[in-house]
Order: structure tokens, then sequence, then C-alpha cells
């Protein structure tokens, strides 16, 4: 499967899109409140089942309903279902079950089979109308869905899921294996003997957006001049991800070109995100490692990841000696069993590749020479 994104043409008939986006947050509305009220007077959750079935029925009786596709609104359907799964699953660890969403705030519809139609070039059908999209790469497999997406901007996006039907193969030309341990110093320690900084994108731009949300706060709600003051502030948040976005598709090329395994450790991003707050949001490790396995898939390379519990920071990467404890603010320590001086950082990532190859039964994988960072 790849997702492809492409944007529409800024024209008057995309407000039909929008009305459908509208509608189909109106529909989700209603499917929360009848789950709610299911539960209050039987007890028990609302089938997907029965849910679809019922609101197939209203949106006869609707016309702003009808907006929406028949398959957005099984969809729409199924979004809640997963949502509560999720909530009866992992509800003790704080996940809370799916709520209401102001019309402005609802992003997206899906559509699978039908709605749709390309009719070649730049140009899709969706309902009864045909829109022009930027056409930056061709679509090559079968469409399985397309989701019409609309940022704060009030700009719309085409997102297109296509199965290009070709399996994995991975095939290691360079035989070079390598760990990396993330920090909150160095964006990624690498076990070969390098590390690659951080830009920090969103702390360069900071006073930025403080003066933007300053300006924000200072208009009046409802005026021209405040939804002006809204645009400039997604604006800016838009760049920071954009600038992301591409230091990490850079970051991932080069490092897939460089390596043929590429050894993870496992991270609980919500613990990190509790403790360290916006730093953890600014460093998105997260969308860094979505970024890279799908560069990795396509370059027929292997992503590894360990267990979040191996001590990759307290064992010595030489004798592989354990320590009882180890603080947060040590980034030395000698080990007491072989006298080595191990780096925390290098430590960890030599860990990581150690533990990450022998999980893949490439133990005997060949070491890279160190490289040089830029």
């Amino acid at each position: 499967m790849r997702t492809l994104k492409f944007k529409l043409y800024k024209h008057k008939r995309n407000r039909y899109l929008k009305r459908s986006i509208n509608a189909a947050g109106v529909i989700y509305n209603h499917c929360i409140a009848l789950h709610k009220r299911y539960y209050r007077m039987w007890g028990k959750h609302l089938s997907c089942a029965m849910l679809q079935i019922h609101i197939a029925k209203l949106r006869k009786r609707n016309p702003f309903w009808q907006l929406v596709g028949s398959q957005a609104v099984q969809d729409i359907c199924q979004r809640i279902e997963k949502a509560y799964q999720l909530f009866f699953k992992h509800h003790k660890k704080g996940v809370k079950p799916p709520g209401f969403k102001k019309l402005k705030k609802y992003k997206s519809f899906t559509l699978k089979q039908a709605g749709y139609k390309f009719l070649g070039g730049n140009r899709v059908k969706i309902g009864k109308h045909i829109y022009q999209f930027w056409n930056s790469r061709e679509i090559e497999g079968i469409v399985k869905t397309l989701t019409i997406k609309r940022t704060p901007l009030g700009e719309l996006i085409m997102v297109v899921v296509v199965d290009d039907g070709a399996e994995l193969v991975i095939e290691f030309e360079s035989g070079r294996a390598a760990g990396f341990d993330f920090g909150l110093r160095s964006f990624l320690t690498c076990s070969e003997g390098f590390k690659i900084e951080s830009p920090q994108f969103f702390r360069q731009e900071l006073n930025v957006i403080r003066k933007a949300c300053k300006n924000l706060s200072r208009k009046q709600k409802g005026s021209k001049s405040r939804e002006q003051a809204r645009k400039h502030l997604c604006r800016q948040y838009e760049k920071i991800a954009n600038q992301r976005r591409d230091w990490f598709w850079k970051l991932a090329h080069q490092l897939t070109d460089q390596f043929d395994v590429l050894c993870f450790e496992t991270l609980n991003l919500k613990g990190m995100q509790r403790l360290w707050g916006r730093k953890i949001s600014d460093l998105a490790f997260g969308e860094f490692l979505q970024i890279l396995e799908w560069v990795a898939k396509k370059k027929e390379k292997l992503v590894v990841y360990i267990d979040q519990w191996f001590p990759s920071s307290k064992t010595c990467s030489n004798c592989g000696h354990v320590l009882e404890s180890l603080e947060l603010s040590v980034r030395q320590w000698c080990c007491p069993s072989c006298q080595s001086v191990n780096d925390r950082d290098e430590n960890a990532a030599t860990n990581i590749k150690i533990v990450g190859t022998s999980t893949v039964g490439l133990g005997d994988v060949r070491l890279a020479p160190p490289a040089i960072s830029a």
C-alpha cells in the first residue's frame, strides 16, 4: 500500500466538497449522540452494523446528509467503532472515548469503491462535479480509497491509497548495519561513530509563533481581522511542519543509502511527551520513523525495533555488564567489570545494533567503517 497526496486547484466549485465535509461532521456528531443515548437506555455498546443501518435510513430523509456518499457514511461509522474499540482496550491507560467535534475542525471524508472516477491527466470526478489537482506523480496500481481533507487554511488535499501489488524483498547490497539511539541533546546517535543534531524548527520560530498568537488574541471574535490573524498563525505552523518533514525525508534517504539494516529502540512517545512536552513534539521521533519505514521499504532496506525495556544505556557494549541503576544526568560511566569508559548515547546505540541484528539473524553482517558527519 502507498499513500499519495495531491493538492486540489482553488476553484468556486470546491465549496461542494467543503459542504460535504460539513455534512460528514454533522453525521459524525449524530452517530456519537446515538452511541451515548443507546448506552444510557440499554447499558450496551451500539454495534457498527446497527448504526450503519439506522444512519442509512436517516440519510434517505435528509437532503443535506445526501451530500456525503453512502460509502463515506459507512466509513464514518467504522471510524467511530475503531475509536471505541481502542477505548475499551486501553481505557486504563487514559484513552478516552470519541467525543463531539466542531464542524470547523472536522477534516475529511473517505470514499472507497464508488463516488469518484479519475478522468485522466489531472482531473477527477467526485460526485457530480469535476475537480483538478496538481498531478505531481503518476498514480500506479489499484486505487483503494480516496480521502478529501480540509486544512486549517481552508485548502483541500486529495489523499489516494494505492495497492501497487509489489512484494517486499530485502536484499543487502552493502551488508552494513547500524544502531541508532534517540536523544534530547542529539537527535540521533549512530553506533558507527557520528551524531545527528536536530534543527528544532519550532524552537527557531518560537518568537514568531508567540507574536502571531498575541496578535490573534487581540482581535475581536467574529471579525475579518481575527480570521486573517488565525490564517497567519496557521501558515506559521504549516511552515514549521513542512521544514521538519523535508528534513526528515532527506535524512531518511541519507541513512538508507548508507546502511541496509537500521536498528532502533521502541519508544514510549506518550510517556516522553508527559515528561518533556514541547521538545518531544518539536523533535517528532514518531513522524521520522514513519517516513524512514516508507523509504526503507521502497529501497528494500530493513528497519528493526528492539524491546523498549532492554537496558541499552546500562549495559556495557564491551563485556555485557549491566548496572543496577544509571541516572539520566550521567552521560559517561566506567564499567566496573572491564574498566572501559562508555559514553551513554554511543554505548546505547552499539547495544541496539547488537540486539537488533541478532534478533533478525544477521549477526554475521560485517561492520561498516566509521562515517564522517557533514
